[in-house]
């Protein structure tokens, strides 16, 4: 089992009970449960501090509830969901116009 993990706010000791991410793309700050592994763009956060934080003005905050019938977390779901929610604001990739490109190749002499 790895070491407890802290509250990473700067002069607080306590131990750590969620995770918040940032989705700077869709300006959403993620708070869940603790993380399975500390992720250096996470910030890991006590109890008061989870129940206190707050986002930047204009910014959705989506907290997620713990899952009680979850003993031990098999993946790292916070961190999925802060994938999923970057993969869908981004713009489709765009599309070709015309038919794909052809390629000439040389037969073997």
């Amino acid at each position: 089992m790895g070491a407890v993990r802290r509250c990473t706010r700067s002069a607080c000791s306590q131990t750590a009970v969620a995770t918040l991410t940032y989705v700077y793309a869709d300006q959403t700050a993620v708070l869940g449960p603790l993380a399975t592994y500390a992720e250096p763009h996470t910030y890991d956060l006590c109890a008061e501090h989870s129940q206190r934080m707050s986002a930047p003005q204009g910014w959705n905050v989506l907290r997620l509830a713990p899952d009680p019938a979850a003993a031990e977390p098999t993946r790292d779901d916070l961190l999925a969901l802060a994938d999923a929610v970057r993969e869908a604001g981004r713009p489709p990739a765009p599309q070709p116009d015309g038919p794909p490109a052809l390629r000439l190749v040389r037969p073997d002499s």
